[in-house]
């Protein structure tokens, strides 16, 4: 859940942050426009061309905007006093103890964020982000008519950041919704949403790029547009020239925190798919091979006997993985997916996820310079090892964290004997400082290679455990409150 303007700064993911746009942040630095005049243009004058009209967004806005909404979140979060944040060997903490100098116990304090939204049934079926509901205690749209009715939150997808939320109300507006596919490069654009609060905004741009990959963010294959985007636009639509949502507004890119020209969506296509899943089964089923990939460069290409660099090149294989037993190597660069050419290694992983469980796909590698079919048995993130925290009766759970054992190769790599990587946090962990990435040792001093271990050491555990975690280079320990 995303913070006030007033009471947090904005979330950051690294120095050149794509910001979360949720209702809470510093003020944005709006870049300034220079049009280049003909006199200063290069090259002859161009033939005419015919002139391409305007999209009517007045049109559009008029019809389609009774059916964006205002998301407010409330809920609590924990003060962490710094005695929580030592290492529990660490000296001053025995002597704060020792000497009774210890912090004030946690308090929580009251949150309070918001965002956007669109109605896409009739019945009250809305679409939004979820880092927008993320962790909120209440949830309650406003609509356009001044109505404003307490939301139930019918499931979150963090892996691409969409939620469900579902309001007593019939007869509603609904959104039309267009296919992002084909979009071009180029093409008109507008947004609906309430940046900085400020409701029922709207903004204009074109598209950008198609098909982005960002960090972390690997099942979603992100529309790149320039339309003026501010936290509090989170979760609202991206409506094409005919009036159709082609995607959900998810994250900009800033060094501000504010708008500077380069924003993201989610497309449509995926943002359904996911929602559909979480309407009729309460939880998202992926496809997964087991491989870890990377894009094919230049001198790459050359190495292995490419004419151009394409193709998601594999670097290694998880012993057991439906790439495993399809036959798949470390070295391999499958350059198509049933048929369909791969041209970046980005390109995989939402289509790989997009596959139903079970289901065969059949892979052309290329394989020391000669071309090889392969055929696989897509596997699920379920058939992994993978501790979640979806409900709280599983054991385990207790972390809210989704980890795997690392591969033999990533042992080598990090020169580890064995730990758990951390895919995701949630719940206590996420609290606690826990990120996706980090790699878990031991807990309360006793070593962890597998997820049985884990579990069996939670079932033992009071309400504080310690993680002994590496990151990066480092190894630290980190105190949990599992309550």
């Amino acid at each position: 859940m995303n913070a006030s303007v007033k009471s947090s700064p904005l979330w950051r993911r690294s120095t050149l942050a794509l910001a979360l746009l949720a209702a809470f942040g510093a003020g944005c630095v709006a870049p300034t426009l220079n049009p280049i005049s003909s006199a200063h243009a290069f090259g002859d004058a161009a033939p005419s061309a015919e002139r391409v009209a305007t999209p009517d967004f007045a049109a559009l806005v008029e019809q389609y905007g009774p059916a964006v909404v205002n998301v407010q979140v409330e809920g609590t979060v924990k003060t962490v006093s710094p005695l929580d944040q030592m290492a529990p060997d660490d000296p001053l903490r025995e002597f704060l103890r020792r000497f009774g100098q210890i912090p004030a116990p946690l308090r929580r304090q009251p949150m309070r964020g918001e965002g956007s939204g669109f109605i896409v049934r009739s019945d009250g079926i809305i679409l939004t982000n979820a880092h927008v509901v993320d962790n909120a205690d209440t949830v309650t749209v406003r609509l356009t008519d001044r109505r404003e009715l307490k939301a139930k939150v019918l499931g979150v997808d963090k892996p691409t950041d969409v939620a469900v939320l579902k309001i007593d109300a019939k007869d509603l507006p609904t959104v039309k919704l267009g296919d992002p596919n084909k979009t071009r490069v180029g093409d008109w654009v507008l947004a609906i949403g309430s940046p900085f609060g400020f409701e029922n905004s709207v903004s204009a741009g074109i598209v950008s790029a198609k098909s982005r990959s960002l960090p972390q963010d690997n099942y979603v294959p992100f529309l790149q547009t320039d339309v003026p985007i501010n936290p509090g636009n989170s979760g609202g639509p991206l409506f094409n020239g005919n009036g159709e949502v082609i995607g959900i507004n998810s994250q900009i890119y800033s060094r501000s925190g504010g708008y500077q020209g380069i924003s993201f969506a989610i497309p449509i296509d995926v943002a359904m798919k996911v929602g559909e899943q979480i309407i009729d089964h309460g939880k998202v089923t992926r496809g997964r091979l087991g491989v870890a990939i990377q894009d094919v460069s230049a001198p790459l290409a050359a190495a292995f006997g490419l004419k151009t660099p394409h193709g998601a090149l594999v670097s290694s294989v998880e012993p057991g993985s439906a790439g495993d037993k399809a036959g798949l190597k470390a070295g391999d660069i499958i350059t198509e997916l049933d048929g369909q050419t791969v041209e970046r290694s980005n390109d995989l992983p939402p289509r790989i996820a997009d596959t139903r469980p079970g289901s065969s796909v059949t892979l052309t590698v290329v394989r020391q310079g000669e071309e090889k079919k392969l055929s696989a048995t897509v596997g699920s993130f379920s058939d992994k090892e993978v501790d979640t925290a979806s409900n709280d009766g599983e054991q385990g759970g207790r972390l809210g964290l989704a980890v795997r054992p690392l591969s033999p190769q990533e042992q080598r790599d990090s020169d580890l004997d064995g730990g758990l990587l951390v895919q995701q946090v949630g719940g206590a962990a996420e609290r606690a400082g826990v990120q996706p990435g980090d790699v878990i040792l031991a807990l309360n001093g006793h070593a962890v290679k597998s997820i049985g271990e884990l579990r069996s050491l939670l079932e033992k555990a009071g309400k504080q455990v310690a993680l002994l975690i590496q990151r990066g280079d480092a190894r630290i320990f980190v105190p949990v409150e599992l309550g």
